[in-house]
């Protein structure tokens, strides 16, 4: 079995020393997370494992694979069209397949000289590659990151940010490498797309390392947690969940034996003290010797974390805190979303959901005022006072310290802006640095507590665990819960929205649609009300032979007309619907190979989960289909 094997890894700049002593093993099938504060060398490790970057000591050593797939943090693309750049991930393959056709042909004329041997060996490389399913593969991969098949066609050039990260990483999965290595591989999706990328790695067959800072993500997919905290990794087998517990218990029962022995000390120093010039001056010198012997418990220093304090409370307000009547937002002739409601009550902790584009940044700023809305009304209710937290940090000063931007902005004494700052993981010396010197966490670490100190009754968040390392989104999400008046937050951050929020409003397609609770119980609804839908839609199944799938229509087989072009929203309907329909079968075909995969069919338990996945996913073509024809009939 194919393994990553790391031994005594070191790794120093300078005098300042990264990490010692690192060991640990991956082995395929395997997902590690790598956690630690930002600035800790989660990516320089990363770098010394792909052997992009030398290290001091230790060894790094791949049993059986090499690494081939890794996504980093900034996307580097060429000027080609998206489906151009998704195809140099194959470029073997591509080049086989020309091989191949020109042997074909030559074959065909009537041309000999062996080349029936050469082209044999090119078909078994070409198949051993799987070359004819990696087109499949490219929309497989596309469409579950959110690009549609016109997208696929237009240049890489003029790609936002969050789409070239999406791009790095579909070309990191594409081949499927024996080991793939993704940095923040969830940045910038959505909660969908997130969602997608957990079942993709569920199903991966290679081993998996990955650093992230989201939690609930690692509590779905890692199978192993790897902390590097001072300079050194410890290896946790389990999700997060299980690393945070079981991290805790080591530290009390640590602290535990630290306190037994500190003691322990304290009473034979005494004794020494009071008998080294006695008659037991003999039995004093014994136990300064054992003393003297003793291997001390080194209590590794605390993690950085919130300290609780009180800001002081903010006024009091109308029970109605916002009210949203029929508002609408629109940009160059495109609609975001129209007659949108909503009632924001005192005390509620709302989330705000939905897919990239779905408008929730936009909906926040109609609530603040920044933007008008052609229909309806906004009405803020009596007393309350709007505080708004930006993603560009607008109110904050380049050229201040830290600890001026405190003492400035709201006339505080030293110790107290120093005890708030504290508060916020900005400790010692670094309230001495200048603003425009932090980076993008500790921006937003800063631009929150002055957002908290505001007096602010009724907070307006957008994405305030951005950029965030764990540490961090644990200080806001403290400081959140303890915070008395109403907040409204957009978030992809499933873990935050779970611990902070009471209510969820999910966004999409120009509709606001609210779940009285936090994001798991939507999710928990939502999968009822899909599944419901269904058993409802899908046609009776037929008994189907073993691991032998029943033919399904595709997308092109027996099309209904297009709709009208003046229907814009049909379209974009039936389009979506098409993608979504060419998705499903791709991860169809993927799981049939995954049956027939001989390994896997001696192993009954691993076999009845693909058996049974298989069955759902088919369920769920045909659902799809149904979905796709309905709306096609409609045109």
């Amino acid at each position: 079995m194919s393994e990553l094997l790391v031994s005594g890894l070191k790794k120093s700049f300078g005098t300042r020393e990264l990490f010692r002593d690192v060991s640990f093993r991956v082995r395929r099938g395997e997902r590690a997370g790598l956690v630690g504060a930002n600035g800790a060398g989660k990516t320089t490790l990363f770098r010394c494992l792909l052997g992009e970057e030398e290290y001091d000591a230790g060894q790094v050593r791949y049993d059986g694979a090499s690494p081939a797939g890794y996504l980093e943090q900034a996307a580097q693309l060429g000027t080609g069209t998206l489906c151009e750049e998704f195809r140099g991930a194959f470029e073997d393959i591509e080049a086989l397949a020309a091989k191949k056709a020109r042997l074909e042909a030559a074959i065909a004329a009537g041309a000999d000289d062996g080349l029936m041997e050469e082209y044999g060996r090119v078909v078994e490389r070409f198949e051993h590659l799987e070359g004819y399913d990696y087109e499949s593969r490219i929309r497989r991969v596309a469409f579950g990151l959110g690009f549609t098949e016109a997208e696929l066609q237009k240049s890489a050039a003029h790609l936002s940010g969050g789409q070239r990260t999406r791009v790095a990483l579909a070309k990191s999965l594409l081949r499927e490498p024996e080991f793939l290595f993704l940095d923040e591989p969830t940045n910038h999706l959505d909660i969908a797309m997130i969602e997608w990328l957990e079942g993709f790695l569920l199903s991966y067959r290679g081993g998996v390392l990955l650093i992230s800072h989201d939690r609930f993500f690692l509590d779905r997919v890692a199978t192993k947690i790897l902390e590097l905290d001072h300079q050194t990794v410890t290896v946790y087998d389990g999700n997060y969940t299980y690393f945070q517990r079981v991290r805790a218990e080591r530290r009390a029962s640590l602290e535990a034996a630290w306190e037994k022995q500190q003691e322990h000390i304290r009473q034979t120093e005494a004794y020494i003290r009071r008998y080294r010039a006695g008659i037991k001056a003999k039995q004093a010198r014994g136990r300064q010797s054992q003393l003297n012997r003793l291997e001390r418990i080194v209590l590794p220093p605390e993690t950085a974390a919130f300290n609780y304090f009180a800001f002081c409370p903010p006024a009091e307000c109308a029970e109605r805190v916002a009210e949203l009547e029929e508002v609408s937002a629109a940009f160059a002739g495109h609609t975001v979303f129209r007659d949108l409601s909503l009632l924001v009550r005192r005390g509620d902790g709302l989330a705000i959901v939905g897919p990239n584009g779905a408008g929730k940044t936009t909906l926040l700023r109609v609530l603040i005022g920044e933007l008008a809305s052609p229909t309806g009304r906004v009405k803020i209710g009596s007393r309350v006072k709007i505080g708004y937290f930006s993603q560009q940090h607008e109110g904050l000063h380049p050229e201040r310290t830290v600890l001026a931007e405190i003492l400035y902005d709201f006339g505080l004494d030293e110790p107290r802006a120093r005890n708030y700052l504290g508060a916020f993981l900005f400790r010692g010396d670094e309230v001495e640095r200048l603003v425009g010197e932090l980076s993008g966490g500790e921006q937003s670490r800063l631009a929150f507590l002055k957002l908290m100190m505001t007096g602010a009754n009724f907070l307006v968040l957008d994405e305030p665990t951005n950029h965030l390392d764990i540490p961090a989104k644990e200080a806001v999400e403290e400081a959140l819960m303890a915070f008395p008046g109403t907040f409204i937050v957009v978030s992809h951050d499933r873990y935050f929205l779970d611990r902070v929020t009471n209510r969820t409003l999910v966004l999409e397609d120009g509709h606001l649609t609210e779940y009285g609770g936090s994001y798991s119980y939507y999710r928990e609804k939502k999968g009822a009300e899909e599944k419901a839908a269904a058993e409802n839609a899908a046609p009776p199944k037929k008994e189907a032979p073993a691991r032998t799938p029943s033919p399904r229509p595709t997308a092109k087989a027996a099309a209904p007309p297009r709709p009208a072009a003046g229907d814009s929203r049909r379209e974009e309907l039936l389009a979506r619907a098409e993608a979504e329909l060419a998705m499903a079968e791709a991860e169809l075909k993927m799981l049939e190979r995954e049956m027939n995969d001989p390994l896997l069919q001696s192993d009954p338990e691993k076999s009845a989960a693909i058996a049974a996945a298989y069955a759902d996913k088919e369920a769920e073509v045909a659902q799809r289909y149904e979905r796709w024809g309905a709306l096609a009939e409609k045109a």
